[in-house]
């Protein structure tokens, strides 16, 4: 069930869309985020941590796979993994996400047809380069689409109707 799909003009739009959903979060939540190399994946994930109120920075886990970002106010940790350089599924159950997914907010970074094993209850976030072409787009090197799809009868009913994370929701 597409949750929203918003236009986030800038950088620090797509921060925005991300605190807002991050305020929506709770434990437990899975968060898989996909798109192109360079479309704001980690930007997002910025806002989200915002939303959260973990400590940072928030900054790619390319090389380290996954950090951990505690509460700074007795909320749930967020957990930010980056699947890109994982080959396989073994790969990405050798860091035992399942055993902290229960008591995290888990975002994984690249983790499309990866990170689904970890949670039939899940958000699935795309983001994507607005092109010149499209119809309702304004060009701008900086402008995303972002469509939020919830997988999960109870994910999705907490989620549809919730206040919008922009205010140029198109859903």
């Amino acid at each position: 069930m597409t949750v929203e799909r918003v236009e986030a003009e800038a950088a620090r739009d797509t921060q925005e869309v991300g605190r807002r959903l991050g305020r929506r979060l709770r434990a437990g939540d899975l968060v898989i985020l996909s798109g192109e190399l360079g479309a704001g994946k980690t930007t997002f994930t910025q806002g989200l941590a915002q939303g959260l109120n973990v400590r940072g920075p928030i900054t790619s886990p390319t090389f380290v796979i996954a950090r951990v970002h505690p509460s700074l106010g007795g909320a749930a940790p967020l957990v930010h993994v980056d699947a890109y350089r994982l080959g396989s599924l073994a790969e990405l159950d050798d860091l035992d996400l399942d055993a902290s997914v229960e008591d995290s907010v888990t975002v994984v970074e690249w983790g499309e047809g990866k990170a689904e094993v970890l949670s039939g209850q899940r958000l699935e976030v795309r983001i994507e380069r607005a092109r010149a072409d499209d119809a309702d787009s304004v060009d701008g090197p900086d402008r995303r689409v972002i469509t939020v799809v919830a997988h999960g009868e109870g994910i999705a009913d907490r989620f549809a109707g919730g206040a919008p994370l922009t205010d140029n929701a198109e859903s």
